[in-house]
């Protein structure tokens, strides 16, 4: 059974050996109904599937966060928030901190997604307070990077996804055990439009080798981000350093969610 920011169900990383992790943002969706029929399918996959070779990870909206917790309570499919605050408690009347995600069961939070960066002005120092107050309260940090169309057609994208590691990531204490960097290529997200594999290739690698330079560490698992379906998952999973996904829409279906799971080598 995981405890919320006890560090268990976690699964270990080491350089040689990155386990793929497969994490569902639900965004702003879901009511209690849906989000119990939801995970219970999922856990009927699992169960029917047996030992899975990947990690699954459900990140709700902060209000089923703790229901879902404890319907997946004594399952291996972690659970955890959209977003957190930097400061443990205060006067932030409307947020979230990453204690209370902790405390309602929570393992992970994704941080630094493109809708908040973009959409809500989220800035690289913002996000690593973010991540050093989830890394305080044992959370793993889901950070969310990558490139606007903009930034790609000017030819940018390497440029902006080193600036963003830099800026996003704290600068200590930085290993498998509690980051995870999702490379979201924001022009992509929610578009139906996907890079190239060789696009997804060069971004991978780029962050790997920053990730390597940083913090000489190859266990920190890279996910790919980006209108991730069935359809494609075969492909993308089969990139060289892609860790897994971050899939959005697809992974308020039981069964879509799950196609893109048993994407992941070895499956």
């Amino acid at each position: 059974m995981r405890a919320g920011g006890s560090g268990e169900g976690r699964v270990p990383q080491d350089t040689a050996t990155r386990r793929p992790l497969i994490a569902g943002n639900w965004k702003m969706h879901g009511r209690m109904a849906d989000a119990m029929a939801l995970v219970r399918a999922l856990e009927r996959q699992r169960a029917a599937a047996g030992a899975m070779p990947f990690d699954m990870l459900v990140c709700p909206p902060a209000t089923l966060v703790g229901a879902v917790a404890a319907e997946l309570a004594d399952s291996p499919i972690a659970v955890g928030g959209q977003d957190c605050h930097g400061e443990a408690e205060g006067a932030f009347t409307g947020d979230i901190s990453a204690p209370m995600l902790a405390d309602a069961g929570a393992s992970h939070v994704i941080l630094g997604h493109s809708e908040r960066r973009h959409g809500l002005g989220e800035s690289d120092a913002l996000v690593r307070t973010k991540a050093n107050a989830a890394h305080a309260a044992g959370l793993v940090a889901v950070v969310c990077i990558g490139e606007t169309e903009a930034e790609r057609d000017a030819g940018r994208t390497l440029d902006v996804l080193s600036a963003q590691i830099e800026g996003s990531l704290p600068p200590d204490g930085i290993g498998p055990s509690n980051t995870v960097i999702a490379y979201e290529p924001v022009w992509a997200i929610g578009t139906g439009r996907t890079p190239t594999l060789e696009q997804v290739a060069e971004a991978h690698g780029h962050i790997r080798a920053r990730l390597a330079a940083r913090i000489g560490d190859q266990g920190v698992r890279v996910l790919y981000g980006g209108s991730v379906k069935p359809a494609n998952a075969d492909e993308l999973m089969a990139v060289a350093d892609v860790d897994g996904a971050l899939v959005g829409g697809a992974s308020l279906n039981a069964e879509d969610f799950w196609a893109i799971a048993r994407a992941c080598p070895g499956s």
